[in-house]
């Protein structure tokens, strides 16, 4: 359990790591209202990253099932986006999708 761990803590850096540099490369070429939409969506990805993990450790131990409370994440990103003026939705998805590339890379470089 202590190697799941460690590789939650990674996965996690990586998102965060990769969101932060996905937002500042937004804000170089398309401004801020872009980067902060993005970097809302990547704050989005990691907690939607953990409440997976925090399922996913739960599934040995008293349940059969991964959770479904993780859905909510993108579903409040997405209403969250679209009531606020200042914040644009596709680059907020996209944000959100950064957790993906993260975990192939950790796939890809894992010992």
């Amino acid at each position: 359990m202590d190697a799941y761990l460690q590789l939650q803590i990674r996965c996690l850096l990586a998102t965060a790591a990769l969101g932060v540099v996905a937002s500042l490369i937004s804000a170089l070429i398309w401004g801020m209202t872009t980067s902060l939409s993005v970097l809302v969506g990547a704050v989005a990805g990691v907690l939607y990253l953990r409440l997976l993990a925090r399922s996913v450790a739960r599934l040995g131990s008293n349940s059969r099932q991964i959770g479904r409370f993780q859905l909510v994440v993108p579903v409040l990103l997405v209403v969250g986006v679209s009531r606020l003026p200042s914040l644009d939705l596709l680059p907020a998805i996209l944000g959100f999708l950064v957790y993906k590339p993260a975990l192939l890379v950790q796939a890809a470089f894992e010992p």
